[in-house]
């Protein structure tokens, strides 16, 4: 195991493995380019290793030529490739060998086709030490391929993580987070609390409330808390970023737990966007939305009745309930379809006892966590 900045990462593919297959494509270069004096053009920072041990075992005459790409920040593409070192070798009507270390995308190798067509080279053939066969969906043939890999975010052998681990001899995979994340969703008077305090304790998972962390934090006069407040004294929304922050701080306190149940947040996809991207950054993601459905009578019904003894007045009022109804499902639409987008909704029906319902939720919960 090992840790680059803020990650850690777990071996993955050995130095023999690699080793191998450099050796598979360099002999189906030879076979293929022998006596042709092709242009090895090496796709840089990655691809210098590679490259390096390519043209070392090449057995004819080559020539070495460099391009340098950038479409990567930390752990993620941002899908804007920048051609940040032109071609500095005259490729007209030759043929090149494109040596990429890794393709996932293939963003990258979008950019490399219009270039190396606009600088009229005969042909070019690419050859890749790893590939992404589950994310690549262009229509630029990969001609040689060393390893087919998962989707997993790996360094080494020339791949990097923020700058550190291109020097590494092995490849290591981000190690992943065996958590369990949840957001939890129902409309008023769907049983949702009732259900994730026995979530919490059936599966040691850590609930977070939204709600309750606003009145925490403001009623202790924390940092964060003050800043809400000034917003909502104002009148306004607190932004996006203030209630992120109280999230990802409370996750803090919770390091090393089996997973959270996230209740009340996201509400926007730009929420659900940030929480993603936070979880990413600590090995482990969103697993599932799951909603309790309930027919509106019946909550009506049920919040009537709740409102006799709760001594609420917003479950006392039959138009505010159906106007608090009204409101999840205009918030809750966006983030239905946000989810099952990644396949990740699941909706649950709210209606029976409430062992039954949570028989419901655990037959969705125990599959994710197979």
């Amino acid at each position: 195991m090992i840790k680059l900045h803020d990650l850690e990462f777990e071996p993955f593919i050995s130095e023999a493995e690699i080793t191998g297959a450099i050796d598979k494509i360099a002999s189906q270069l030879n076979s293929n380019f022998a006596g042709q004096n092709p242009v090895f053009l090496a796709v840089l920072n990655g691809a210098f290793m590679f490259a390096s041990e390519v043209v070392k075992r090449f057995q004819g005459d080559c020539e070495v030529s460099f391009v340098k790409m950038g479409s990567y920040k930390g752990t993620e593409s941002t899908g804007e490739v920048k051609t940040l070192l032109g071609l500095d070798h005259d490729l007209k009507g030759r043929k090149v060998i494109l040596l990429e270390d890794i393709v996932d995308t293939g963003n990258t190798l979008v950019e490399l086709d219009k270039m190396l067509r606009q600088v009229g080279a005969e042909s070019y053939h690419v050859a890749t030490l790893f590939y992404k066969a589950e994310v690549y969906d262009k229509h630029i043939p990969i001609a040689f391929k060393g390893i087919e890999i998962p989707n997993k975010f790996i360094v080494g052998f020339g791949l990097d993580y923020d700058g550190l681990g291109r020097n590494l001899t092995q490849v290591y995979k981000r190690k992943e987070n065996t958590m369990t994340n949840l957001v939890l969703f129902g409309p008023p008077g769907a049983g949702k609390g009732t259900q994730a305090a026995i979530l919490k304790e059936k599966y040691d998972l850590v609930h977070i409330s939204t709600g309750d962390i606003f009145r925490y934090n403001i009623k202790n006069q924390t940092e964060l808390g003050l800043s809400a407040k000034s917003y909502i004294d104002k009148g306004l929304l607190v932004p996006d970023e203030v209630t992120i922050d109280m999230l990802k701080a409370e996750v803090e306190l919770n390091e090393g737990a089996k997973g959270f149940i996230f209740d009340g947040f996201p509400r926007t996809e730009a929420q659900a966007e940030s929480l993603g991207d936070y979880l990413r950054s600590k090995g482990t993601e969103v697993h599932a939305m799951i909603a309790l459905e309930v027919e509106d009578e019946i909550l009506v019904e049920r919040l009537l009745e709740r409102g006799k003894t709760s001594g609420r007045p917003d479950d006392a009022d039959e138009s505010v309930i159906r106007n608090r109804i009204k409101v999840y499902y205009k918030e809750t639409a966006i983030l239905k379809n946000y989810y099952q987008k990644q396949n990740k909704y699941f909706g649950v029906n709210g209606v029976g006892s409430i062992e039954e319902i949570t028989e419901r939720l655990s037959n969705v919960i125990d599959k994710l966590i197979k």
